[in-house]
């Protein structure tokens, strides 16, 4: 036997049960047959090697292994390191606080599609973000989402209603508790969902109050008169004030205006013309975006009222190019006006017209529109069509329009038929004396 074999050997002896060998560094490694038949080297509960620095450390380490495999408590040391990495990834899950999970769900938000399979649009995604950081985290911060219960989201709920509405001082609601915590119980949903908590706290959304109106608010205030929409056009500078008929007469949304090119206006043989409305003009990112919904997608007949004025805008203020902004921000220029740069122009031109009631919005434009629209007889369908609508509850406003219109046919129907009857019987009580020849004298 040479020397090398003789030093490795003392290096390396069989114990009674599983082996022990010395390393280089002069530490001890333990071997032993595991139950599935196969040799494990000594590793750590994390799955990591380990060593001895005495011998009597090893044997000490193989007794407990062995003990464990007599007992039936043997897992390989992978299976262990697993499943406390689990068990310390539920606690965390479980101790997460707010702020974590809530960025966490933000980025959910804006990588993930939603339940139709469409990514979020940006100012969805905006709008959350702003929800979160300026009242949610302020709120709850380093809260664990589990303690997040009834009691806390009540506290939350209160202190917000105590905020004025930007909108209208006076009321009784600010149109920012609802919103914010639609906002808190969709990530508390997630958090249920995710394992995080055993299910969402059991709060009901309130219902959606008017802001920017008393209760006792007529819908009607919001609607502008013809001379009015004309007074509006004629104190908006010319290079812009086709915005005014796209809102009023097309019944367009502020993006869908700004977002118009020259090739969505098609003209026909007759002289009339067809509006096209394909994308808008997002308010949060200046880029042209797709509608909201494929209900905005639609073609709207232009008013004759406005044909000649829409033809004069786009021969001075267009450019030819096909895809030129239908409102640019120079004469004949490349890049479509701003709805920054609107409002302004708009609360100028608003302010101007003093008939207007306050706080009229541009968006109330297209509201007059859509009344007038229903006061001619347009079906609830018909308006929905018109105004890029996908769903029928928004479309029920202008009821009270078509229902006025309604008694004004109703009432001429009426009198119609009134008419007839007098006729009829002035005719029968004339026959009757024709056949019961002249008096007698």
């Amino acid at each position: 036997m040479t020397t090398t074999t003789k030093k490795a050997n003392a290096a390396s002896k069989r114990e009674g049960w599983g082996s022990l060998r010395k390393l280089p560094s002069g530490r001890w490694q333990a071997r032993y047959p595991a139950p599935d038949g196969e040799m494990y080297t000594a590793r750590t509960d994390d799955d990591k090697p380990l060593t001895f620095q005495t011998k009597s450390d090893a044997r000490t380490w193989l007794a407990s292994v062995h003990t464990k495999i007599a007992r039936g408590l043997w897992e390989p040391s992978a299976v262990v390191a697993a499943r406390r990495r689990a068990e310390a990834e539920a606690e965390h899950a479980r101790s997460i606080s707010f702020t974590e999970y809530s960025e966490r769900w933000m980025e959910l938000i804006r990588t993930q599609p939603n339940r139709s399979g469409k990514k979020r649009a940006a100012g969805t995604v905006r709008s959350y973000q702003g929800k979160v950081t300026g009242y949610l985290v302020p709120e709850f911060g380093t809260t664990p989402v589990r303690e997040i219960d009834v009691a806390r989201i009540r506290v939350m709920t209160d202190r917000l209603d105590q905020i004025p509405s930007p909108l209208n001082p006076r009321s009784k609601f600010n149109g920012i508790t609802r919103p914010v915590l639609i906002v808190l119980m969709m990530i508390l949903r997630q958090a249920a969902r995710d394992g995080v908590i055993p299910a969402a706290p059991n709060i009901s959304i309130p219902r959606q109050e008017p802001v920017r109106h008393d209760a006792d608010h007529d819908p009607n205030e919001d609607v502008a008169s013809p001379e009015q929409v004309e007074a509006l056009y004629e104190t908006t500078p010319e290079l812009y004030g086709i915005m005014i008929l796209l809102a009023a007469w097309c019944q367009l949304r502020r993006g869908e205006c700004l977002g118009g090119q020259r090739r969505d206006i098609e003209w026909h043989d007759d002289g009339s013309a067809t509006l096209h409305v394909r994308r808008q003009l997002n308010a949060n990112t200046g880029d042209y975006t797709n509608l909201k919904s494929d209900a905005g997608k639609r073609s709207l007949s232009i008013p004759s009222i406005m044909l000649d004025r829409l033809r004069n805008h786009l021969e001075v203020n267009v450019a030819p190019d096909a895809k030129a902004p239908l409102v640019p921000t120079s004469i004949r220029g490349g890049m479509p006006l701003s709805n920054t740069r609107w409002g302004y122009i708009w609360g100028e031109s608003r302010d101007s017209v003093e008939s207007l009631p306050p706080g009229f919005r541009f968006h109330d434009l297209r509201h007059t529109g859509l009344t007038m629209f229903a006061q001619e007889g347009a079906t609830l369908a018909e308006l929905m069509r018109r105004g890029g609508h996908s769903d029928m509850r928004v479309v029920l406003r202008y009821q009270h329009a078509t229902m006025t219109r309604d008694r004004e046919l109703a009432q001429r129907m009426s009198e119609r038929v009134a008419a007839r009857l007098a006729d009829a019987k002035k005719q029968k009580d004339q026959s009757s004396l024709d056949s019961e020849g002249p008096p007698m004298t």
